[in-house]
């Protein structure tokens, strides 16, 4: 998960790599600035996801003239999916792009499937990754004690280095998890580059500045899709009455002052920082104006800032999963134009390996 990029970042972009490192032109000196990323369709987005991912992807258009943005749908069987959800799922996650405010005619939005070179060069990544390189990984030592492991899960951040390195990308939005994935996309590049030749550049994070949104009902974990407790989590479908009810259920202290102290007091803490990513307000502010209330009282103000920041987003959400046809044209026509851009990437790496 991406997080806003701040004001300083985002000048510095406009004005070129300066400011990011020139790792991204490493070997590629003609690479043209081009941006990849990824969400799966497990589940509308929460408040986490757009305040993170979302809202930085949006950002971007502004910036960057060669941006996709996949739904990632083969990352998503590596554990159990129901295939009749999953098919829905793309679509639910396709107005939710959209409805936040992705355009499809600055941002190419596909589903991953439809383009198989993907897998193709996953597998050819595969060939250069050693074993006891994904062993390293956190996901993989903290979601192998959930399950079985599969060996899907245990190769996917292989494949997450073929999605981006497939369309020669350079920059990549990404969260604290998601780091050292990345770090493996860099070395992956590095790797083939030595062996085969200068070819991928190699691709640099885009980190942002924003605080993690906490789970509502357990501020020491990050709000979930995938958290049981449905208290926990705000999704952008939410009503205003379901929004209401879990933020005044939100997990805090028996200290009824508003106070900003993310380690002695992380519950109201992550109230403010959700407060403040809802309004703009800074944290010092909101501290300020919130003086002589409740805690209880304040949650209500937090409650409105949340309803009326995700109203729009949710009626648009649902004004677009009326109208499916248009969303499958919207991923159809992305599919097309980023096979298009897949297709010769493949082709030369084939070449370069010796398929051809």
């Amino acid at each position: 998960m991406a997080l806003p990029l701040s004001r300083r970042a985002l000048c510095r972009l406009k004005n070129g790599f300066r400011g990011l490192g020139t790792e991204a032109q490493q070997g590629v000196k003609d690479a043209a600035p081009r941006v990849f990323s990824g969400i799966q369709p497990t589940g509308i987005p929460h408040l986490g996801n757009y305040l993170g991912a979302l809202q930085t992807w949006v950002q971007l258009q502004d910036t960057f003239s060669s941006i996709l943005y996949s739904i990632v749908d083969l990352h998503s069987i590596t554990v159990p999916q129901d295939p009749a959800v999953l098919r829905h799922s793309m679509l639910d996650m396709t107005a939710c792009l959209l409805a936040c405010g992705i355009d499809p005619e600055k941002s190419c939005i596909f589903q991953q499937s439809q383009v198989p070179e993907h897998t193709e060069l996953g597998w050819i990544l595969s060939c250069l990754t050693s074993m006891s390189r994904l062993k390293q990984l956190p996901q993989w030592k903290m979601k192998s004690q959930q399950n079985e492991g599969s060996v899907g899960l245990f190769t996917y951040p292989v494949l997450q280095a073929a999605d981006i390195l497939l369309y020669r990308s350079t920059h990549v939005p990404v969260g604290d998890d998601q780091v050292q994935h990345l770090e493996l996309t860099q070395d992956t590049a590095r790797k083939f580059n030595k062996r085969y030749g200068d070819f991928f550049p190699v691709p640099v994070a885009l980190m942002g500045t924003s605080k993690k949104i906490r789970s509502l009902r357990d501020p020491s974990s990050k709000m979930s899709k995938s958290d049981p407790q449905t208290l926990a989590t705000i999704r952008l479908t939410d009503t205003p009455e379901e929004i209401v009810t879990k933020i005044r259920k939100a997990v805090t202290d028996f200290t009824s002052e508003v106070t900003y102290d993310p380690e002695s007091r992380p519950g109201v803490s992550n109230l403010i920082s959700i407060h403040s990513a809802m309004t703009e307000l800074g944290v010092e502010d909101i501290v300020r104006q919130s003086q002589g209330l409740e805690t209880a009282q304040y949650k209500l103000l937090v409650a409105d800032a949340v309803v009326e920041k995700l109203r729009p987003i949710r009626e648009e959400i649902q004004r677009l999963q009326g109208d499916p046809d248009f969303l499958k044209k919207v991923l159809d026509s992305g599919a097309q134009t980023a096979r298009q851009l897949a297709s010769p990437v493949y082709d030369a790496v084939c070449k370069m390996v010796g398929f051809r």
